[in-house]
């Protein structure tokens, strides 16, 4: 006799990851969710009625070769707040609030303690943006992934009224781009700073710089800032022009996403702090200036393009709100031939 258990899928395993995580999904509830963890569907009550004309904004992400340090480290309760992180981020920069949130956690054999943790800090993740945690899937597929990993990918689904999406269409020179402050590497270009550290410098997670202080891995596994409520707050009481999530492709790729035709920025280097991590980064790896801020962040997580008489009224309020921000740089005129983000030191 021959069953699913000997082909490598414990079905015992599943049942019993599932019963201790129902306390953490349902932390996350909102009054909409309509039903618990179990079903085949998530069900959302939308309360249509709050919105003039609702629009539903969606986003997807994972949280790609990060998941080598979880592993690494052997510390699996952070790495689901980036995911909620990764999607809840890029739907807030469109005005919506996100309202649901389903994961899809992927394993060659299922290890319910390291599962419940990632699962764990995708509930964290949930609670700081506001969102439910109605759904999800967990995949026990053996010989796909090496032994002890797992991949993570999850699905956002927010609402905005259709007069408050915020688009950047009325972005015009002279207005002021404001940065506020990431966590760190966020989420992005873990390729390049596994290659780095770990492959040239050959580090481990336990290993002390002189720029940091904490362990490597530790710092490498800083999760990524939410600021969803943040972004509501804000464009709730001022008038946000643009909205960008700053990602892979740093500054120089995302920001430029929000323009309308005919504008750029020009952005000045020395108004920021930037996190230690990245000069440690750069030094080790001897990765060109240019290339350190086309990859990553420099921390700088998310900036804001507001009018300029808003600006500093705006810097307080995010400060009240627990982030950190800059004036980082202005609106100019750019030509089709001009490049769209410029830096000045």
């Amino acid at each position: 006799m021959t069953t699913y258990r000997e082909s490598g899928v414990d079905i015992d395993a599943g049942d019993e990851f599932v019963e201790r995580i129902k306390p953490l999904v349902r932390s996350t509830f909102r009054p909409e969710v309509l039903t618990d963890l179990g079903g085949f569907g998530g069900l959302f009550g939308f309360q249509a009625k709050k919105y003039q004309d609702p629009v539903l904004v969606s986003g997807t992400d994972g949280v790609g070769t990060k998941l080598k340090i979880a592993f690494m480290m052997d510390k699996h309760d952070t790495v689901g707040i980036d995911l909620v992180a990764m999607c809840v981020n890029d739907i807030a920069v469109s005005g919506a609030e996100p309202l649901f949130f389903l994961d899809y956690f992927a394993t060659g054999k299922l290890s319910v303690s390291t599962a419940q943790d990632v699962v764990k800090g995708i509930a964290d993740g949930c609670r700081q943006a506001g969102c439910a945690l109605i759904g999800g899937e967990t995949a026990e597929m053996p010989s796909f992934y090496p032994d002890g990993e797992y991949d993570l990918a999850g699905f956002a689904v927010g609402a905005v009224d259709r007069p408050k999406i915020i688009d950047g269409k009325t972005i015009q020179p002279g207005d002021a781009v404001i940065g506020l402050a990431s966590s760190g590497l966020h989420s992005n270009g873990y390729s390049l700073v596994r290659r780095v550290f770990f492959d040239k410098a050959k580090l481990t997670v336990q290993s002390r710089l002189p720029e940091l202080d904490r362990p490597l891995g530790e710092v490498l596994l800083t999760p990524t800032r939410i600021y969803a409520k943040q972004i509501l707050t804000l464009a709730q009481e001022f008038p946000i022009k643009g909205l960008a999530h700053i990602t892979g492709g740093g500054i120089t790729e995302n920001l430029p996403r929000v323009f309308p035709e005919g504008v750029g920025a020009r952005i000045f280097r020395g108004r920021w702090t930037v996190p230690p991590i990245f000069n440690a980064l750069a030094r080790l790896g001897e990765v060109p200036r240019e290339e350190m801020y086309r990859v990553f962040n420099m921390g700088i997580g998310l900036i804001l393009v507001v009018p300029p008489a808003s600006a500093q009224a705006v810097l307080a309020r995010a400060a009240s709100l627990g982030d950190q921000g800059w004036q980082i740089g202005e609106i100019v005129a750019a030509g089709p031939d001009q490049p769209l983000v410029t830096y000045v030191d």
